[in-house]
């Protein structure tokens, strides 16, 4: 994902997303296979890749890199966009987090589910700062 093609575009944020967002899923015995911590070491060498990557093209502006568990789709996905960790193109209610472990043990435990309760708890996501900002 590190090498993907990435577009930062505070003005269109549409193709942010749709260039930007990857999704990965597992059938159960992949998801026996994966350890958290190594899902988590490679999200975190990702999210670096991606910010040495921002850092080289100049771009200016605040950048983020996050991760979540979107257990509707049985998915962990991710995504870079150049907003803030506290304003990210979520319709819903999220928790910005520092936890990656926590939403990647979410992702490798899930089974087939029903949706999430209309009421559920805000989702949590992974944030990393990757623009020039961060480090």
């Amino acid at each position: 994902m590190a090498d993907e093609p990435l577009v930062l575009e505070p003005t269109d944020r549409r193709v942010e997303w749709e260039t930007n967002t990857w999704w990965l899923s597992t059938d159960d015995e992949d998801r026996r296979a994966l350890s958290v911590s190594e899902v988590v070491a490679a999200f975190e060498r990702t999210a670096e890749g991606i910010r040495l990557r921002i850092r080289e093209t100049g771009f200016p502006g605040v950048a983020t890199f996050y991760v979540w568990h979107d257990e509707q789709a049985g998915q962990l996905r991710c995504s870079t966009g150049s907003v803030a960790a506290d304003d990210l193109p979520f319709g819903g209610a999220y928790v910005p987090s520092d936890d990656l472990g926590a939403v990647v043990e979410g992702f490798l435990s899930d089974r087939e589910q029903t949706a999430p309760e209309p009421e559920a708890a805000p989702l949590p996501v992974w944030v990393r700062s990757v623009g020039p900002a961060s480090r």
